[in-house]
């Protein structure tokens, strides 16, 4: 249990570091690209019938692996608030930031780790400190999680709730929405697969080198 919690005070530090350095902004600054990318992401997204197909998720996933949960939770809630105000869409409902922000602690406490230094790593066939499978696997992990709690589970009650939902097309649209999940993730598994880890190094070699976390062997 304290190794949970303990996730959230290094993620805390990772903006709002005690010690005398850069690091922390540097790392705000790239929260805010991140944040501003998504936002980019958002405004090119597909509404359909039963759902909007965008790839948004994607940054907001790089912030929470990045920087963890207590980053992570207040990014998705941003970048709900900021979604709305670049693209409105019919009045402004929290429900919905609400559940932007748990979409971001998703991916902050299971894609968050103090990555290690990266050339001695790599050089012993490891990406940060962390296997590159066990990465892969987190990664897929944080998106099943995303989709069957956030996207089907989550959204889809708001969604009802909210009226956006006919109850007499109640069966044919979670039916489509199921569909078009699924079909998502065919597209978003290899492209999280590949951009994840290519903005992991990207950071590592701006950023520099990094401890590994505290309990971590």
């Amino acid at each position: 249990m304290k190794g949970f919690f303990d996730l959230f005070v290094l993620s805390y530090k990772e903006i709002f570091s005690p010690r005398k350095d850069h690091r922390s902004i540097y790392n705000m600054a790239v929260c805010a690209m991140l944040i501003a990318l998504s936002m980019a992401v958002e405004s090119l997204s597909v509404t359909l019938p039963f759902g909007k197909v965008n790839f948004a998720f994607i940054p907001l996933a790089a912030i929470g692996m990045l920087f963890g949960p207590s980053v992570s939770i207040f990014a998705g809630a941003i970048c709900d608030i900021l979604g709305f105000l670049v693209k409105p869409n019919g009045a402004f409902l929290p429900i919905y930031t609400l559940i932007g922000a748990f979409q971001g602690l998703i991916y902050g406490l299971v894609l968050y780790r103090r990555w290690g230094d990266l050339y001695s790593d790599q050089a012993k066939g490891r990406l940060f400190g962390m296997n590159v499978t066990q990465l892969a696997v987190r990664i897929i992990i944080a998106r099943l999680i995303d989709v069957l709690i956030v996207n089907m589970l989550m959204n889809t009650a708001a969604n009802i709730h909210y009226g956006f939902i006919p109850p007499q097309s109640l069966s044919v649209i979670i039916s489509g929405r199921l569909l078009k999940n699924l079909l998502e993730l065919l597209a978003d598994l290899p492209l999280m697969l590949t951009i994840l880890p290519a903005i992991l190094t990207v950071y590592s070699r701006v950023i520099g080198g990094r401890k590994v976390a505290a309990g971590t062997k």
